[in-house]
């Protein structure tokens, strides 16, 4: 019985540490692809989320202040064409 239990406890160690090797594996494939993948986009000219958003986020603004400035330009000359 003592020789079934020791069997058993090596298998569960064993089948641990290949669940560990296992996982261990797969951030180091999941580092490589995206590794690769950081490559393939910056060879391609391709941006990433976080410039993406930086620019659009500047983009916004500048549209609001053309907006703005539209508006205030349209407001003078309104108030220009009424004096003349």
């Amino acid at each position: 019985m003592q020789k079934d239990n020791r069997f058993f406890e090596d298998m569960a160690r064993m089948a641990s540490g290949a669940t560990g090797t296992l996982f261990d594996m797969k951030r180091e494939f999941e580092a490589a692809i995206a590794a690769k993948c950081e490559q393939w986009f910056h060879k391609t000219g391709m941006v990433s989320r976080e410039e993406f958003e930086t620019v659009r986020e500047m983009a916004q603004k500048a549209r609001e202040e053309n907006e703005a400035l539209k508006a205030r330009l349209d407001a003078l000359e309104k108030k220009k064409s009424k004096q003349s």
